[in-house]
């Protein structure tokens, strides 16, 4: 079979211009199987694949690639070949699409649309990024609710090509208002004489077109549906969202979070498609303050220098107190920004996280103060390497510690709530944020419990 070849094949072909044997091999793979295949070749050879295959063929075949290669061959495209795939497009990938695109790029992809297209084109493009209005698609199959289930099953096998999705049914007025939605399944059920209107079938839900791209995904995931309605202020369906492109919504904000925990602005393209001075550009602000925020550490060390200079082996646990601090608190932002993302906590569920985080944070620190302590006192060269006064340490550093990761802890669980207060997104609340702020302030933590545990022995 030709459609079971290998790649070294497939280039072989290519490399032998034999067209004819390659659009066969083509022809019989599905469209998600040849866009794993295409996307594997070099820039040139995707274009040269694309110009071999049938126009309905590479068409079907471009919406299942990634975006920043659809991006890369629209600009390699011929203006024909171009018009054929962009008017094919489903119009919310063409949107997104688009939204990639240099401007001068966008300006000759929307001159090659067709009319119609190009009406739909700029109607999407109208909303603001990020808003449900650029991710439907107004490929959706309507019906009036005076029609029969038969009248409706006849509309729909004949207006029903080409639509994003027939699993449902949305039924509208006159004024193209929406008024409910029924399973596909459901009017096939129904006795063939009964009024659209009449049947019953489950809630109608919709989504405002300036909903932003998190609440969709939360509509998507409270619903259990594969497509929801968008509809305008006065309730006039405009469009749907299905399951396909909430998948890609909700990857691209983990991707957002996922970067901005660790520490940086979130990246606007892959990460091998970002320029290097935009990635630059986007870490270093972040690494920037986070050290100038490190350096109040040293401030910290010069306040108590005459502490450590009583007690020099104080200096030996500095590492210790700050990183299980800090560790503390990016397992807590961690858990919150997490929890709040997926509607699990809500910004009035504060005081009961805290009440949590304090408790959690008092055993963690409990047990770590334990092993510190155990290993201080058992160590057999604890004399020499810890002075005579090695249980005072050993108590010092074990307080130290069940107060550093509480405070850690109570701190890395309620920045994320303060910044979803001030209206910042929770994630900005980064793992090495709250690392570098636990730091300065374990610090203050341990020379300060440690001056008083170890007062009575140098008087």
């Amino acid at each position: 079979m030709l459609g079971t070849l290998l790649r070294p094949d497939y280039e072989k072909l290519i490399r032998d211009k034999d067209w004819k044997k390659l659009r066969a091999a083509f022809d019989e793979l599905d469209a998600p199987d040849l866009a794993e295949i295409v996307e594997d070749f070099p820039l040139q050879d995707s274009a040269v694949i694309f110009r071999i295959l049938r126009k309905e063929r590479a068409a079907e075949l471009f919406e299942y690639l990634p975006l920043e290669l659809q991006t890369k061959l629209v600009q390699s495209l011929a203006d024909e070949q171009l018009v054929k795939v962009l008017n094919d497009m489903a119009p919310d990938d063409r949107t997104r699409l688009f939204e990639e695109l240099p401007p001068e790029v966008t300006r000759r992809a929307l001159e090659s649309l067709s009319p119609s297209e190009l009406k739909i084109a700029r109607q999407l493009l109208g909303y603001p990024e990020g808003s449900a209005g650029r991710y439907m698609t107004p490929e959706y199959m309507a019906v009036r609710p005076d029609m029969t289930a038969a009248e409706a099953l006849a509309y729909i096998r004949k207006h029903g090509k080409h639509r994003e999705t027939l699993n449902v049914i949305y039924i509208t007025d006159e004024k193209g208002r929406l008024v409910s939605d029924l399973r596909l399944a459901t009017l096939v059920m129904a006795p063939p004489e009964t009024k659209v209107k009449d049947i019953e079938d489950r809630q109608v839900v919709s989504i405002p077109a300036m909903t932003g791209s998190e609440d969709v995904v939360a509509e998507f995931e409270k619903w259990d549906r594969v497509a929801l309605p968008v509809t305008d202020s006065q309730g006039i369906l405009l469009g749907i969202i299905t399951v396909d492109d909430v998948l890609d919504v909700a990857e691209e904000e983990a991707t957002e979070d996922i970067q901005k925990l660790g520490g940086m602005q979130a990246l606007e393209a892959p990460y091998m498609d970002s320029p290097f001075v935009d990635m630059i550009k986007k870490r270093a602000g972040w690494l920037a303050v986070l050290f100038v925020g490190e350096m109040l550490t040293a401030t910290a060390m010069g306040y108590f220098q005459h502490e450590i200079e009583k007690v020099v082996v104080l200096a030996l646990f500095v590492p210790l107190i700050i990183s299980s601090g800090g560790n503390s608190g990016s397992q807590a932002t961690s858990l919150i920004i997490r929890s709040l993302a997926v509607r699990e906590l809500q910004g009035s569920d504060w005081v009961r996280v805290l009440r949590r985080e304090a408790l959690s944070g008092i055993v963690l620190g409990s047990i770590l103060g334990l092993i510190g302590f155990l290993r201080i006192v058992l160590w057999p060269s604890r004399v020499a390497v810890y002075g005579p006064h090695f249980t005072g340490v050993a108590i010092a550093v074990a307080l130290s510690l069940v107060g550093v990761v509480t405070f850690g802890t109570i701190c890395g669980s309620m920045l994320p709530f303060l910044l979803r207060r001030l209206g910042l997104d929770p994630a900005t609340a980064s793992a090495p944020f709250v690392a570098t702020l636990v730091d300065v302030s374990g610090l203050v933590i341990y020379f300060t419990t440690a001056s008083i545990v170890l007062k009575q022995l140098f008087q």
